[in-house]
């Protein structure tokens, strides 16, 4: 088989596919379907178009066929100039919008009505529903995008985000397909967000926005931050306008303006999946579990979620490693992508083609009064410098990791530990006792002398038995109760807002 007839057997594979009957010029019926494209299709001057694509019997597009590896710039160029060369009794759209070029594994489109019309590339073609609401719009989002945004209002915005917004939209106005804002951790991203996502869909008619968060618990305050989102001009809430939901099943429903999920279970749905089975994982950083080169997860067309399912998606939180295991998840849809991140790595720019516009980093937070200033306090153990042992004879507590129950054995040879298997394989009750203590009297006399009550305080633990350790341990040295000092995990969200 030739390298063009592999082309145009995917081509038409991808075609079929996205719903396209095809069809040969001689048997032509282009009212057979809603979506029908003719091979070889004549036009004037002894051309023919590779693929001509009809909607409703209307000719709306072309497809210029290229082998696999032809670089496609002369291929766009070539499809447009088809738009004057369609026979004078064709019945078509008005400026024959559409068009592609495709080798069976690169694809890119065009719409000759956006302003400053350039192509992109896009997974596959979009489906003839698509291509007929597109063509039924009296304007096109890029368009909308350019023209319809009103001044941006500062309102209760602060001076970053009302700058980040600004920028963010300028980009969006150019059609910048990536486009990465670094706010510091804190600073108000997500309000941010949420006030342009109200913007967009407003004025913009951005009909479906995807946002991806890192995991479970943050989609859900997420949704809450939609939520409580008062909007600016007429002073309803968000939700009360627009239908949010945070996917807790693999089901995109019709009616909702925006989708909260994490990629993992995004993932799960391109898959065809009816549910996310593993949904205790969406508990963990999906962005920050895998290494910088991880391989891509592989991704196929899913009928039920079309490449256009969304205009426009959110990833927030987003660090490098999204970019690499899970990049084809994200560049599956004609969408444009705006990061949100606190710390930017190179392949997070290289992602974004370096379009970062918008800086607004920890040090300028503290200067405005934003975030609170902060310094590390080390407090230090021999143990958790260099380790221990114990020796043979003692008896030792071995606790059971899913019942927690405890087994006294007696040691019948030394046993040697490292500073990395403390708190995980070793626990040693005493060490973690004497942090605390060493806290508690450094509190007032090093820390804060100034104060009398305990600062409200984070103890990172290095998983949930050690975050039980240490809270026994506090509300003991501090002579407190229960509501003194509390573990805040994924199961128990409803802690996060003390």
């Amino acid at each position: 088989m030739t390298p063009e007839k592999r082309a145009r057997r995917n081509i038409d594979k991808m075609l079929e596919a996205s719903g396209w009957h095809i069809q040969n010029y001689a048997e032509r019926d282009t009212d057979v379907a809603l979506g029908v494209a003719v091979r070889e299709y004549p036009l004037k001057y002894d051309q023919r178009a590779d693929y001509l694509l009809f909607i409703g019997g209307i000719a709306v597009g072309v497809i210029e066929a290229k082998s696999e590896g032809t670089t496609l710039s002369g291929a766009l160029q070539q499809a447009q100039r088809y738009r004057a060369s369609l026979p004078d009794d064709l019945p078509n759209l008005p400026r024959f919008p559409f068009s592609y070029a495709s080798t069976g594994s690169e694809t890119y489109f065009r719409d000759i009505r956006d302003p400053d019309s350039r192509s992109r590339k896009v997974f596959t073609f979009h489906t003839p529903d698509s291509l007929l609401d597109q063509g039924n719009e009296l304007t096109t989002l890029r368009k909308n995008l350019r023209n319809n945004l009103p001044t941006l209002e500062e309102g209760d915005l602060r001076d970053c985000q009302f700058d980040a917004i600004s920028n963010l939209e300028d980009s969006l106005k150019e059609a910048h397909l990536r486009t990465l804002i670094q706010m510091a951790t804190g600073s108000g991203k997500t309000y941010l967000a949420v006030s342009s996502v109200y913007r967009l869909i407003k004025f913009v008619q951005v009909k479906r926005v995807l946002f991806l968060v890192d995991r479970r618990n943050l989609g859900r305050q997420t949704l809450q931050e939609f939520q409580a989102y008062t909007t600016p001009d007429d002073g309803r809430k968000f939700t009360d306008l627009y239908n949010v939901e945070h996917l807790s099943s693999n089901i995109i429903d019709d009616v909702n303006a925006v989708c909260i999920t994490t990629i993992q279970r995004l993932y799960s749905m391109l898959k065809g999946e009816p549910d996310y089975e593993s949904s205790d994982d969406e508990e963990g950083s999906a962005f920050e579990q895998e290494i910088e080169d991880t391989t891509p997860q592989k991704v196929i067309y899913s009928q039920n979620i079309p490449i256009d399912t969304f205009d426009l998606i959110i990833v927030d939180e987003c660090h490098r490693s999204i970019y690499g295991k899970w990049r084809h998840v994200l560049e599956y849809f004609d969408a444009f992508i705006i990061g949100l991140t606190a710390t930017p790595y190179g392949q997070t720019r290289n992602f974004f083609n370096q379009n970062l516009v918008y800086e607004y980093r920890h040090e300028q937070a503290i200067a405005d009064n934003v975030n609170v200033g902060y310094y590390v306090y080390k407090i230090e153990t021999e143990i958790t410098q260099s380790g221990s042992h114990i020796e043979a004879g003692h008896y030792i507590a071995r606790r059971d990791r899913e019942t927690r129950r405890l087994h006294w054995d007696e040691l019948d040879a030394d046993v040697e530990y490292t500073e990395n298997q403390l708190d995980r394989d070793f626990v040693a009750e005493d060490q973690i006792r004497t942090v605390i203590q060493t806290f508690k009297e450094k509190l007032f006399a090093d820390l804060f002398p100034s104060r009398e009550i305990v600062p409200k305080t984070l103890i990172f633990a290095k998983d949930d038995s050690h975050a039980e350790d240490i809270v026994r341990t506090v509300q003991e040295v501090f002579g407190r109760g229960d509501e003194f000092c509390q573990k805040i995990t994924y199961r128990n969200v409803s802690l996060i807002n003390i």
